[in-house]
């Protein structure tokens, strides 16, 4: 069992009046005391990649606000994104260590956009952004002294995750990479003109660290109404989203716990290559959730009387309550999605590739460039 946190981002700030952009009811000494920061980026198929680029931003400071881009924005610089914007916006708000969402954010970031909402600055992971004629996105605030960078998490990425859905094998279930998903993994969305460090594939390895850094661990408190769940939530998208929500609404004080099934049940259930994420990154991708309280790992498929005790529950019947989320999307739905536009998606990581492995080579020659000028300077 992993506990998260609850309730917390339902309290108010001591200095929420200035959180608000353009608020003046704030002195600029009070006003320091809030650190505000800036993240923005596509946030398609949102995984806990995502969500730990988020967490450690919301680190740096005291007020996470993030913004999205919209489907017009993506398409012109990446290509089509899976999601749509819609989507994306929901999804990045059920993150439990965001603040405030900006709809609609602009595809490069400048101090207008920093200042408009009052931020001290951006967090960005250490991979690059670029537009669709190759600029840095960030270049404008690098250069005022009001970026961040924090570590790209690794194993993860949404190129993994659409090359999983496309070969259909189950080789992301355990952490030993068969030699034919490592060659699809390294072909899929790769360039001719060799293979970019932040585009590629890694391995994801889970830590017990890793687990602390996305749960909070607090406990049931008095009169809270402890709710179960439990099921693969596998690709952890925008329905599991509206359900965790809807779920969360049925008590005053919910305490809700997921129970996530294993990998080898899942695909007993499902079959074909389910679950795409493995029971290790389903579980951080849940934690991440700002409705979740808890998570079983590991979790039966039948739910008894020992696992009712066992949290507590009253020893009563009746405590069974189906919900309607209103949200009909499966991971299924996702999949075919992926497999509807293969092509667009294998072109549209190619172009992100080829333009990745430009940068790299310009900043190869400028490296080089500065190195032979250093003799030169030393002889004078």
């Amino acid at each position: 069992m992993i506990r998260n946190g609850h309730h917390a981002t339902s309290e108010p700030r001591e200095e929420a009046d200035c959180t608000k952009p353009g608020s003046s009811a704030c002195s600029p000494e009070k006003r320091k005391r809030v650190v505000r920061l800036w993240c923005d980026g596509c946030y398609d198929m949102v995984h806990y990649g995502h969500s730990n680029q988020l967490r450690q931003a919301k680190a740096m400071g005291d007020y996470l606000i993030v913004g999205v881009h919209t489907d017009a924005e993506i398409s012109k610089h990446k290509g089509p994104p899976v999601f749509t914007q819609e989507e994306r916006y929901k999804m990045v708000r059920a993150i439990k260590w965001v603040d405030e969402i900006v709809e609609g954010a602009p595809y490069v970031t400048t101090l207008e956009t920093l200042d408009k909402y009052n931020c001290d600055f951006c967090v960005h992971g250490d991979d690059i952004t670029l537009t669709v004629d190759g600029k840095d996105t960030y270049e404008e605030v690098k250069r005022a002294g009001r970026y961040r960078e924090c570590k790209r998490t690794q194993g993860v990425s949404t190129t993994d995750l659409v090359g999983r859905m496309l070969l259909m094998t189950k080789a992301h279930h355990s952490n030993i990479v068969s030699l034919h998903y490592q060659q699809h993994t390294d072909n899929f969305g790769k360039g001719p003109k060799g293979h970019s460090p932040w585009t590629g594939v890694s391995q994801f390895l889970q830590t017990s660290q890793k687990i602390i850094q996305f749960a909070s661990g607090k406990e049931p408190q008095p009169g809270d109404t402890i709710i179960y769940v439990a099921g693969a939530f596998d690709l952890f998208h925008i329905g599991h989203v509206d359900f965790l929500e809807m779920v969360y609404k049925q008590a005053e004080r919910p305490y809700v716990i997921v129970g996530l099934h294993f990998d080898q049940e899942v695909n007993r259930y499902k079959g074909k290559n389910y679950p795409i994420m493995n029971i290790h990154e389903r579980t951080l991708s849940v934690l991440a959730c700002r409705y979740v309280s808890e998570v079983v790992i590991g979790a039966p498929y039948a739910v008894g009387k020992d696992l009712l005790d066992h949290f507590k529950e009253p020893k009563k019947r009746g405590v069974f309550r189906a919900i309607d989320s209103g949200n009909n999307l499966t991971t299924d739905d996702i999949v075919q999605r992926i497999i509807e536009n293969r092509l667009q998606f294998e072109a549209r990581n190619q172009k992100k590739e080829a333009k990745e492995m430009a940068v790299i080579e310009a900043m190869k020659k400028r490296e080089q460039k500065q190195q032979g000028e250093a003799p030169a300077q030393t002889a004078h």
